[in-house]
């Protein structure tokens, strides 16, 4: 069985009409989380958080990075939040542990090319690769650095707190890097 099969039969086992009621698109706690997409944080950051299904926006991306902010989509999706959502609190969450934090340019080059990227095409689309890939040193400054790339946008709105945070993937805990009110 493949695992699209695999998938499709989970799914059909999941499904019950009727057994989960419709949820506004509008969250209920009226606030957006940015955060990475490490599998580790799945089930795991929202309970922490004491958030449940429909009660936060979540933005997910690899390493909770802004490499384009003005057109990166990102910032897009954040201020649909905030103008057609209902969103008036933003939190980046970075964690301990990120892989985006030990990014090896060089090996993930030569991983490309061998699974049959052209290395011309490489060179052409992204001549940094670790730039592109929005790799960094530190999580914490990380955070730092996109709480602040958030809150100097001039299409977020001034009123909306812009909150940095740490969360630790190993037993769930937070902590504040940078407090947005």
């Amino acid at each position: 069985m493949t695992l699209l099969d695999t998938i499709l039969d989970a799914n059909r086992k999941f499904v019950r009409p009727g057994a989960f009621p419709p949820l506004a698109k509008n969250p209920k706690k009226q606030f957006a989380i940015f955060t990475c997409m490490d599998t580790r944080l799945v089930d795991f950051l929202e309970p922490a958080m004491g958030i449940r299904r429909g009660d936060a926006k979540v933005i997910k991306n690899a390493g909770n990075t802004i490499v384009d902010p003005i057109s990166g989509g990102v910032i897009r999706s954040l201020v649909a939040a905030v103008f057609m959502l209902g969103v008036e609190e933003i939190f980046v969450i970075g964690h301990r542990d990120c892989g985006m934090a030990a990014v090896d340019s060089g090996d993930l080059r030569q991983r490309m090319v061998a699974r049959g990227i052209d290395p011309s095409v490489i060179e052409a689309q992204v001549p940094d690769l670790a730039q592109w890939m929005g790799a960094f040193s530190c999580p914490e400054e990380n955070v730092a650095r996109v709480t602040s790339v958030i809150r100097q946008n001039p299409l977020i709105p001034r009123d909306v707190p812009v909150h940095g945070l740490i969360f630790c993937p190993n037993d769930g805990h937070l902590e504040v890097i940078v407090r947005g009110y």
